[in-house]
């Protein structure tokens, strides 16, 4: 008995052991996705789904989102409802082991009042397809963007470099955005929505390079403005969202080795490094000394003695040495993300990451600058052969977390970056002042910067029934950029045939200037504080479904900029004694026991101009209705009004000058947005709007920079006022299926106003002074071409024709700048100051079933204009007396082949950079032929970049 009761039990053990393993191993999937409302574009909160057949279902939350778990694997059918709204059931829907399944749905509410009644039947291929077209052709403004899913088939690590692929956009030193040829003045950088701080002292740029491009969701660029888009924007606005709540749960690895043909296994020059320059961190010994006087006027009241005893708690840092063979570049990250379902329904969105990257590069410059154009071409007033030495380390971190439920969703989104520049300039040439000088020179230069971004958004539906909808963003930003300790040197000797032993002795004078041997500190912080609120309500107007949506900001931003100048002076009392000094070696001439009253000492030569704080206060807001207006016609308009306070007061608060700043504005923005449907596959667009560029604080201070390596004295000019601009565009858009796309595009813009780069009079070819000015008006104007589309016209049969896609991107734009005969040292019409007249971006994407992927990317930009040049009108004839100088084009081919290894979960990447090796060169266009020809044209400067090559291995757990 007691055996049968044990074999009774043994047998309900095994089948509910075997019901349980069962139940655990089901094979499950999910399937998630956004409902949008086919006419206006936006989602819609609230919505009811169900998989038929089972017990699963769900609805859309304030995001319009929808996620459903726990599905089994097989083909399934969705069903999507809500009231007012024709019911729409999804067949095909399938549903793989583990695998996340995105579907996106569109529903219509145009056939009347019984809509809930009426049930609508498409399959999931064909969905997904018009959901897609939905996103791209519903958008309000022109707009180009890239999504996540391209970011990980280009070669490209960060953002800056990401952003070449966009049409109509180029990317200068990999980081600085332009887009449709105009300088980065005229462009808006954000981030998850807030405004991105400058992260260069003297212009308003955002260094794109330092966000990673795997933590990107989307990238978009608005080429048009709308009402509640920044008012600064003209060339475009470059919004860069980073993930927010992960399909799966991922941890992630990545790591990478890459090799430079110029500089990797290359014997490699520069200061001794400590430890934490590979984690961005700043040597202690590059700071001033802890008990150094903190100003200029401190510094003066000093007795020699004193300053000699200052001048030796500087370390003697100026000995370059051999730091070994230059490694390969290294990089690394690591990822985590996931999605928690709450016990309330609602769910917790978690990402971080943080990266890391190491370079030590080589690049071989030649610059060269001559007397005026008159004086022939190879007038030289110098030419060097440089050879910079550079070493690059940055860490950054991004943490995210998100909650979100039926109603409600809140983000907190954060990013830190610091990075660490060191460079060695080693320079050997010619310099003609009257005679012939042979010099060496030297420049050792650290840069630090910190970049931190945080942001506080939500969204809260106030009504379900109308899509009533509020939503806010918070965010404070912080950039630093310490520039402590650069470091200048001059050997030089007469070029004397007769004495070609006589020494090399360094600029050492008794009246201590920039150029000469010396040290200079400088410091920038700016804060940005910002806060915004938009409520969006839907409504009926003219018997269609609009969007209003208002909207208020407020934007604080204080920047604080000082510097130190510091040059050595010669004291000694006698020729010999200076002779014998001025010619030793660096190790010796900076050692303590030289610093003395007879021999050198620093002394303080900070203009008190060399000091600036500033302060933007901006208050805005916007009112703008959106939706149909008519079957075909879509329209977007409204208005922002922006009320901008600017000060700006400089060190120099005794000096009898009003360099000071204190404007205030005003500014009603008005735009117009019209989308006309031409047939479900074509848009015919019309924009207008009024926008504006305001002066940078470094452009509105009155501080003066003098430029080692190019031997130009950079000055702002407090009186510079901000630029108006009138935009117009027109563009076709056609998509012929999914994926494809081909568009033409026209744009005119009207410059009131323009902010451009002028000559100060007084200036010459060998001491040129650099300001701002406003020039009466300018104009731009262009045309684009894009196209995307597949080989599958070839043979649809073929896969491989079906799986290789072509991309393309092409502008041709105009633009001239009109002075009227207000700059006497200006031509009165020339191209705006940096705007290429040309942009050329191609692709060529090749993916396979078998987990292959090869890429081909093409860049190519037009000429432009890197630095004004000046002269005079002379019968109203100009005169060059010394030429603009021109950027030459560039071509740049990068190749990437990639392969899907362990299950998919791995991947290997071979990245090839500037294959053609193409070298960067500027150049003053002598022959004025529209080109440079090495024969004809005065070479400026040529960069060599070398061909880059990286192996990276990733893996996904």
């Amino acid at each position: 008995m007691k055996s049968q009761l044990k074999l009774k039990n043994a047998l309900l053990t095994l089948l509910l052991f075997v019901l349980t393993t069962t139940a655990f191993s089901q094979e499950s999937g999910k399937v998630t996705g956004k409902v949008i409302n086919s006419k206006t574009n936006e989602p819609i909160v609230g919505l009811t789904v169900k998989v038929l057949g089972t017990s699963r279902g769900g609805s859309s939350d304030v995001s319009g989102i929808y996620n459903i778990p726990g599905l089994p694997v097989g083909k399934h059918t969705l069903e999507f409802s809500y009231v007012g709204y024709s019911t729409k059931q999804i067949t095909d829907v399938e549903i793989k082991d583990k695998e996340v399944t995105t579907l996106d749905v569109l529903m219509d509410n145009s056939e009347g009042t019984m809509l809930d009644q009426v049930v609508v039947t498409g399959s999931f291929k064909k969905e997904s397809i018009n959901a897609l077209y939905a996103q791209q052709k519903n958008s309000i403004a022109i707009s180009d963007g890239i999504s996540a899913e391209i970011i990980k088939k280009t070669p490209d690590k960060n953002t800056g470099e990401v952003l070449k692929r966009v049409s109509g956009a180029s990317v200068q030193d990999n980081k600085f955005i332009i887009i449709r040829g105009l300088s980065d003045r005229y462009n808006a950088a954000l981030l998850n929505n807030s405004p991105l701080p400058s992260t260069e002292a003297d212009r308003k740029a955002f260094s794109f390079d330092i966000i990673p491009s795997s933590l990107i969701d989307n990238i978009v660029i608005s080429k048009t403005a709308t009402a509640d888009l920044p008012g600064d924007l003209t060339g475009g606005a470059v919004n860069v969202k980073t993930k927010d709540f992960p399909d799966r749960k991922t941890i992630e690895f990545n790591v990478g080795l890459g090799y430079n043909s110029l500089s990797t296994f290359k014997n490699f020059l520069g200061n001794k490094r400590t430890t934490g320059n590979y984690f961005g961190a700043l040597n202690p010994e590059n700071k001033l000394p802890s008990n150094f006087p903190s100003s200029f006027s401190d510094y003066s009241k000093l007795n020699s003695a004193e300053k000699v005893n200052f001048s030796k708690e500087f370390k003697n840092t100026w000995v370059t040495e051999k730091l070994g063979k230059a490694l390969p570049t290294q990089s690394a990250q690591a990822l985590f993300g996931n999605t928690y379902m709450l016990k309330n329904e609602g769910k917790l969105g978690v990402i971080g990451s943080i990266s890391y990257r190491n370079s030590e590069t080589i690049s071989p410059e030649i610059r060269n600058d001559y007397n005026s154009i008159d004086q022939g071409k190879d007038s030289y007033i110098f030419k060097y052969n440089d050879t910079y030495y550079r070493f690059n380390s940055n860490v950054g971190a991004l943490g995210n977390i998100s909650y979100l439920n039926d109603n409600l969703k809140l983000s907190w989104k954060n990013i830190f970056n610091q990075g660490l520049e060191q460079s060695y300039t080693d320079r050997e040439g010619e310099f003609d002042d009257g005679g012939i000088e042979l010099r060496k020179v030297t420049l050792l230069e650290t840069v630090q910067k910190r970049m931190f971004n945080s942001v506080l958004d939500g969204e809260y539906l106030l009504n379900n029934e109308k899509q009533s909808k509020l939503s806010w963003n918070f965010s404070y930003s912080n950039v630093n950029v310490d520039q402590p300790d650069l470091r200048r040197t001059i050997y030089s000797k007469k070029l004397d045939p007769n004495n070609p032993d006589r020494p090399y002795q360094i600029s050492v004078g008794t009246s201590p200037s920039p150029s000469g041997a010396g040290r200079f500190y400088s410091n920038l912080n700016e804060n940005i504080y910002s806060g915004g609120l938009n409520w969006s309500y839907g409504l009926k107007l003219l018997g269609q479904e609009q969007t209003l949506k208002v909207g208020v900001l407020k934007q604080y931003k204080k920047r604080n900029v000082d510097a130190r100048v510091l040059a050595y002076r010669d004291a000694t009392e006698t020729f010999s004694d200076q002779e014998a000094l001025l010619s030793m070696t660096l190790e010796d001439i900076f050692s303590p026991e030289n610093m003395a009253s007879n021999r050198i000492y620093l002394e303080d030569i900070t203009n008190p101009d060399n000091a600036y704080e500033g302060a933007g206060d901006l208050n805005a807001g916007f009112m703008m209705v959106s939706g149909k207006v008519a079957e075909r016609l879509k329209a977007s308009v409204g208005v922002r009004y922006e009320n901008y306070k600017e000060t700006l007061l400089t060190g120099a608060l005794n000096s009898g000058e009003n360099n000071n700043v204190n404007n205030t504005y005003n500014d009603f923005l008005p735009s117009l947005n019209l989308t006309y449907e031409l047939n479900p596959k074509t848009n015919l667009r019309f924009s207008y709007s009024n926008t504006l560029a305001r002066a940078q604080f470094r452009e509105l201070a009155s501080f003066s920079f003098y430029d080692f390596v190019t031997g130009i004295t950079k000055k702002g000019n407090p009186d510079v006022k901000r630029t108006r601009i009138s935009n117009f565009d027109l563009r076709y858009e056609f998509y012929p299926s999914l994926g494809k796309l081909i568009s033409v595009s026209a744009f005119y813009k009207d410059l009131k106003d323009p902010i451009e780069s002028n000559i100060i009079a007084g200036s010459s070819p060998a001491s040129k002074l650099m300001s701002y000015v406003n020039a009466p008006k300018a104009y731009i104007m262009g045309g684009e071409l894009e196209v995307r589309h597949d080989f599958g016209f070839i043979n649809q049969d073929v896969d491989f024709f079906k799986n290789l896609v072509f991309s393309a991107n092409a502008a041709v734009i105009k633009s001239e700048v009109n002075f009227e005969n207000t700059q006497p040292t200006m031509e009165n019409k020339r191209a705006l100051y940096g705007q290429s007249p040309f942009l050329l971006n191609f692709g060529l994407q090749y993916s396979s079933a078998k987990g292959w992927e090869a890429n081909a990317f093409f860049n190519r930009i037009g000429r432009r204009i890197d630095v004004v040049g000046f002269g005079r009108y002379e019968n109203s004839n100009f005169i060059n007396e010394y030429s603009d100088i021109f950027e030459a084009p560039r071509s740049v081919l990068d190749i990437q082949v990639a392969k899907k290894l362990i299950s998919n979960k791995a991947e290997l990447k071979l990245n090839v950079g500037n294959i053609l090796d193409t070298k960067s060169i500027f150049y003053q266009d002598v022959d004025d032929s529209g080109k440079y020809n090495a024969n004809n044209d005065r070479l400026m400067n040529s960069v060599n970049y070398g061909r880059n090559f990286s192996l990276s291995f990733g893996y996904r757990f």
